[in-house]
């Protein structure tokens, strides 16, 4: 959940101009530019896989580094990779 949440966060902060780019955002971090576009991609995440994790009621065997991993930007194939929603 702290993960989706700080996501969100950073894309906040991207978009509303508060940083122009991922490298002032790590930097302000204190975390890698790297580690901030995988998790900012989270941001991408269909509404219903985060509404689900964050509710608690993902699969027992969706993991952080799931997350992490690659993943498609359209919704319906995100549901069927992490077995979530619709799909």
């Amino acid at each position: 959940v702290k993960v989706i949440a700080r996501a969100f966060r950073l894309q906040t902060m991207l978009e509303n101009g508060t940083y122009g780019c991922l490298d002032e955002i790590g930097k302000a971090e204190q975390i890698a530019p790297s580690f901030v576009s995988r998790v900012i991609r989270l941001a991408l995440l269909a509404p219903d896989i985060v509404e689900a994790i964050i509710a608690g009621k993902q699969p027992a065997h969706l993991t952080l580094r799931d997350l992490m991993g690659p993943f498609p930007v359209e919704r319906d194939v995100q549901s069927l990779q992490f077995g979530i929603g619709d799909g």
